[in-house]
């Protein structure tokens, strides 16, 4: 097969729990011959959804990586002709066969992290909505997610089969809640206007496509304009109303389609399909869903798939046509291309009033970076082991190279090179840039690691490469945990290597060990996501073991001052091998950011997860030396950076563990400062005795701050979004604001959003959006109908604890057809009879 990068397509399907994501992959595969058969999710018999846990549930879980080619041919010496045509725009890109590398991405809210990690490696997305729900709130969540990622986007609006379906008003909702301008590439064929949905109208290419009545979607007949006039002339006239307003909407964002409709007289008609999917493409290449490519179909009933995959050809771009990656070393932030050019300068974490950041320019890394990729997925194959999905964004990964793990700071050789299609794997010697493969067998990789090959072929490779970083992303903090158990003492090993592999894969899970009781606690993004670990680890990966009760993760806070506290940690008294450190720690709450002028020099700062430590050193320089005669110097063995290091890590370790119920602590304040004439025994202290000895220090000001009351516990608030009938707003409503003790921050609904938009010139004006009547704007009855129970939005601030369940209390309010999402907005401190309950609760549990 051809090593093109032109012909390449690294595409993600994004979209609301079960608005058909994974039934529209299984039509592309079968439409590209990958398969025989058509799987159906509700027999459990689709490719991509391959979990026992996803098939049982219905939902994808965990994201799919599958390449197939499109449209199904194999190059030949014909093909040589055609790309030639191509190129001189003749022909679309689509009748050259494409390999497409597609990523089927979960839906529901719990799996935002695995969402994430799949789109970054992304050059483009197709969205896939509702028809009936039109844009829900998972809808809008991930198209933001891929705006951040500047992601080209294309929306299909899918089940316009169903009753009740609108893709009209879904047009319009598109323009109000995805902010951009919906270009109607396609519009939806209705027998006679108001029947059944039977194909789409080709806006770009003046076609009607009608589709075999309960067909498997590969017979279709195709219609220009002459016998749509003639055969359904109010379609035909709605043709030419939808291409003129593409050409309006091209027009605003493209002064290359003014020119073609200036060259064309004015004519709508006369613009060529070519100069359409030009300017189509010059608008997604961009990033930024201002203009928003639209198409219509019915998946299940096999309707519309194959155009989809033809505008995935001509519409989005091909890796090369993509910008350069985000890249990052240490604190320092920029783009591949910079970076591989010499113009990327390095600025060192340590920070000081008296002097700027240390640069480091990085020069001759274009001749030392042999290949830079990305580890997106891990799955662990039954037949082929750990099998870790990657893309290569730089250079070439070759086989057997030695690959080094800038996150773990481990090397191993990439001994098998695979390229995976669906199940089956094929050999590959190497994988260019651009290009998605897999690395089977690996020992160490993670989802989200970042994978160098350098030309020294040294199990290190030099500063600063050893610190790149590939599209970082931020893990939200897990807000639920639960505790996990082996079934006997035999089966504790057997159980921590299983969770090691459940980790490699996900690493939005996280596993902690509690120290008093010993008991292993594994913490997750929702009770979904533990339910689905539990599933994963007992009936996937055979572990011996059991989960506890699922519980939410609190953090605890001081709410007063300690005085200073000095420990010395002395290894000798229990026996070990020879350390011996001291420190001096206090704690207080954290409220705003620490300004450096009230600190030495020398002081470091590092905030994480809500904490800010501060590490002084009074008597010495921001290089270790004594300010004066009378102060003592740190060993030759230690630097201040390492010791600023060790003493920060000790403050991290004990901040992950509060004194009251041994939740991590929040809003934090620690002062850490350092003596050398106190703290320092020579030769006997190293950076693992100061660790332990801030820890030590630490933990004591927290018991300080513990025997004077002054711990409170904090719980998670969440953002929440419902999405649901007009008819249950009032309802839900009232069960958020008075059961739950729920702010309500907005009630959303079309009307208000149109309000908005004319209000706001900057925003999109729904008046100037074409859009085709919906069937039922034929008939009043069904036309209140639609009014009365269109779907509404309410965005609230809640408890976590109250949303435990929702799901299923919504549901029953609602009929089964509210939906929402909640992601972390913030810590609140608990307090009156809400923190009293929740404090009785704990202490019975305990």
């Amino acid at each position: 097969m051809w090593q093109n990068t032109d012909r390449t397509r690294n595409i993600g399907i994004i979209a609301h729990i079960d608005a058909g994501k994974t039934t529209t992959t299984e039509r592309m595969l079968y439409y590209s011959g990958h398969t025989r058969r058509i799987g159906d999710v509700d027999e459990g018999s689709t490719v991509t959804d391959f979990l026992p846990a996803e098939r049982a549930r219905g939902i994808t879980i965990q994201s799919a990586a599958i390449t197939f080619n499109w449209p199904p041919q194999v190059d030949s010496a014909e093909d040589v002709k055609t790309a030639e045509a191509v190129a001189s725009q003749s022909l679309p890109r689509s009748t050259l066969s494409h390999r497409i590398n597609l990523i089927d991405t979960p839906g529901h809210a719990d799996f935002t992290f695995e969402v994430r990690r799949s789109l970054r490696i992304l050059d483009g997305a197709v969205c896939v909505l509702d028809g009936v729900a039109g844009v829900e709130a998972q809808t809008e969540q991930v198209w933001n997610q891929a705006a951040d990622w500047k992601i080209p986007r294309i929306a299909y609006v899918n089940k316009l089969d169903r009753d009740g379906a609108a893709f009209g008003q879904t047009v319009r909702e598109i323009g109000v809640r995805l902010g951009g301008w919906p270009a109607l590439c396609q519009i939806p064929w209705f027998e006679g206007g108001r029947g059944n949905f039977c194909g789409v109208v080709d806006v770009v290419n003046l076609v009607g496509l009608k589709y075999a009545s309960g067909g498997d979607g590969k017979s279709i007949t195709t219609y220009n304009m002459t016998h749509l006039e003639a055969e359904e002339p109010a379609l035909a006239q709605e043709l030419r109303k939808a291409r003129a307003a593409l050409v309006e909407v091209l027009s605003e964002h493209d002064d290359a389609m003014v020119e073609a409709f200036l060259d064309a007289e004015e004519d709508h008609l006369a613009i060529t399909p070519a100069q359409i999917l030009s300017c189509i493409r010059q608008c997604l290449n961009a990033g930024d869903g201002k203009v928003i490519p639209v198409f219509a179909g019915a998946s299940f009933r096999n309707i519309g798939v194959q155009p989809v995959l033809d505008a995935v050809n001509n519409m989005l771009p091909s890796p090369a046509e993509r910008p350069q990656a985000e890249v990052s070393i240490g604190a320092t932030t920029g783009y591949l291309d910079d970076l591989l050019a010499g113009r990327m300068i390095v600025h060192s974490s340590t920070k000081s009033k008296s002097s700027r950041q240390a640069v480091v320019p990085v020069v001759g890394i274009d001749k030392t970076l042999k290949g830079c990729a990305l580890a997106f997925k891990v799955v662990n194959d039954s037949r082929k082991g750990m099998l870790v999905y990657i893309r290569v964004y730089s250079g070439t990964i070759e086989r057997n190279a030695l690959l080094y793990n800038t996150n773990l700071k481990q090397s191993e050789r990439a001994t098998n090179l695979l390229r995976m299609y669906a199940n089956e794997s094929v050999p590959v010697q190497s994988l260019e840039a651009g290009q998605i493969g897999v690395i089977a067998g690996s020992k160490y990789a993670r989802t989200g690691d970042t994978l160098i090959s350098c030309a020294t072929n040294k199990a290190v490779p030099p500063s600063p490469l050893d610190q790149l970083q590939l599209r970082p992303i931020h893990v939200p903090p897990p807000v639920f945990f639960a505790s996990i158990e082996p079934n006997s003492l035999k089966d504790e090993k057997d159980m921590h290597d299983k969770l090691n592999l459940l980790l490699r894969e996900d690493p939005s899970l996280h596993v902690t060990q509690d120290e008093d009781t010993g008991q292993t606690l594994i913490s997750g993004m929702g009770e979904l996501h533990l339910e689905i670990a539990r599933d994963r680890l007992v009936g996937d990966l055979k572990a011996n073991a059991t989960m506890g009760k699922i519980a939410i993760g609190y953090r605890e806070t001081v709410t007063q001052t300690s005085r200073s506290n000095s420990k010395i940690f002395d290894s000798s008294a229990r026996g070990d091998a020879k350390g011996k450190a001291g420190c001096t720690a206090a704690v207080e709450p954290y409220r705003s950011r620490t300004l450096m002028d009230e600190h030495s020099d020398n002081a470091l700062q590092h905030e994480q997860d809500g904490n800010l430590v501060i590490v002084e050193a009074p008597t010495l320089d921001r290089k270790g030396r004594p300010l004066d005669d009378d102060c003592v110097s740190l060993p030759g063995h230690l630097t201040l950076n390492e010791v600023q290091s060790a003493f920060t890590n000790g403050a991290l370790a004990a901040l992950a563990r509060g004194p009251g119920f041994s939740y991590p602590m929040r809003n934090v304040q620690v002062t850490l400062t350092l003596d050398p004439a106190k703290h320092i025994f020579g030769s006997d202290t190293s950076y693992a005795s100061l660790t332990a000895a801030a820890r030590l220090a630490t933990i004591a000001a927290f018991r300080e701050v513990s025997s004077m009351g002054g711990i409170a516990i904090m719980e998670p608030v969440m953002n929440v979004d419902i999405g649901a009938d007009d008819a249950s707003i009032g309802s839900i409503i009232q069960d958020i604001s008075s059961s739950r003790g729920g702010q309500i921050v907005s009630l959303g609904d079309n009307e208000e959003a149109e309000a908005n938009a004319q209000a706001f010139p900057r925003e999109i004006d729904v008046s100037r959006i074409y859009a085709p009547k919906d069937p039922f704007e034929f008939g009043s009855s069904a036309g209140l109908d639609q009014q009365v129970n269109k779907q509404r939005s309410i965005k609230a601030k809640v408890p976590l604890k109250e949303m435990v369940g929702y799901l299923k209390h919504l549901r029953s309010m609602t009929g089964g057809r509210g939906t929402f999402t909640m992601s972390v907005d913030r810590f609140e401190r608990m307090t009156g009879q809400r923190e009293k309950a929740l404090i009785a609760e704990l202490r019975g549990g305990a």
